[in-house]
């Protein structure tokens, strides 16, 4: 077998069942692991938005090396004023926001908070971050890797507001820093206010390492928080080993190499999260299926606990078929590697073509 992104090469029409001994040195002591709680049913933040901050700031130091400081919770801040997380507006798993959002007339009237007039035309501030197009022009990012930079896009808006926010390097953990960047974004005293009381309640909900509703200890919680440290790092079809993302290899069912891009392809991240534990893992997802205890997908998967791996084929009864693998946090969420033109992130477990699961720790 070799290793090509989540997949397997099947030669011809054979299937030569693999079987793996889980042979590892893993420490059965459970040890004293943070509660596991979902900070978006906390605060108000959609899943999806919350997802869009984490992945901006974990992508940040690529964007502007010299800025510190940028946390989830400071785009949450901004984007709660803004657009109040993009609610009643529909967040597709690529981020897409529908009906767009627009802000009122920028004429100085005084409506939405705005009192300057912008020399722009008849202009509204954009997205869920709300970004007038000049600066979006100059500002704008692809925060989703799909080639495009969309203001109407959460992880484009987020990872654009991030870079606007940082300007050449601020370190936003000083406070004085911080309020001249808020105050760049919107020059009134009761916004900055208004910004930065949300930012400290969200602080108080923690750095945002690990979110689920359940609780795990010991190697469980090692090894999800091995992945979220991998959080927004790029896809790379055949990426990452035991030792953290790598050059990829080519090519993707669908054309796309990874020899360019040093990031994870799904069972490279499952591999690299485990290895945290002593779980030398094999290559390929299909492989990772033969390991541990099965969980069938007759099971459902409120079956899954926190840490187990989370499998989808296009034959959900066969394992010859398993395509993709990522690791199952709790609350019908799991951490992956999706597909090439993404990044590292968490989401629902997907319905079609779930697989089940298997438990190693």
């Amino acid at each position: 077998m070799k290793r090509i992104g989540c997949a397997v090469i099947l030669l011809g029409l054979l299937v030569i069942p693999v079987f793996f001994a889980l042979v590892v040195g893993v420490r059965q002591q459970q040890m004293a692991a943070p509660s596991m709680q979902t900070v978006g049913d906390v605060s108000g933040i959609p899943p999806r938005m919350l997802q869009a901050y984490e992945s901006a700031a974990a992508q940040l130091p690529s964007q502007v090396p010299a800025c510190k400081g940028m946390t989830w919770a400071v785009l949450a801040g901004i984007a709660k004023i803004e657009s109040n997380h993009a609610a009643g507006h529909k967040i597709a798993d690529n981020g897409d926001i529908t009906p767009h959002i627009r802000g009122p007339l920028l004429d100085g009237s005084g409506v939405g908070g705005n009192t300057t007039a912008y020399p722009e035309g008849n202009n509204r501030a954009v997205g869920p971050f709300q970004f007038l197009p000049s600066t979006w022009e100059s500002t704008g990012r692809d925060g989703n890797g799909d080639g495009t930079k969309d203001p109407d896009n959460a992880d484009d808006a987020a990872l654009g507001a991030a870079v606007y926010l940082c300007g050449n390097g601020r370190n936003l953990t000083d406070r004085s820093q911080l309020d001249a960047a808020i105050l760049q974004y919107n020059h009134s005293q009761a916004y900055l206010d208004d910004v930065t009381s949300w930012i400290d309640r969200y602080n108080q909900l923690g750095d945002g390492t690990i979110r689920t509703n359940t609780h795990a200890t010991g190697t469980a919680a090692t090894v999800i928080n091995a992945a979220f440290t991998q959080l927004g790092v790029p896809y790379s079809w055949g990426g990452g080993d035991s030792h953290g993302p790598t050059k990829g290899t080519c090519c993707s069912p669908s054309g796309k190499s990874g020899t360019s891009i040093t990031g994870f392809d799904c069972s490279g991240l499952t591999l690299y999260a485990y290895a945290q534990v002593g779980i030398n893992l094999p290559e390929t997802a299909a492989e990772q299926a033969g390991v541990g205890k099965r969980i069938p997908a007759s099971a459902g998967v409120g079956a899954l606990q926190p840490g187990d791996l989370v499998f989808f084929a296009y034959d959900p009864g066969s394992d010859s078929t398993i395509h993709h693998v990522g690791i199952y946090l709790g609350n019908s969420m799991m951490i992956n590697a999706p597909r090439p033109g993404t990044v590292v992130r968490t989401e629902q477990v997907w319905d079609q073509g779930y697989a089940g699961g298997a438990r190693l720790l």
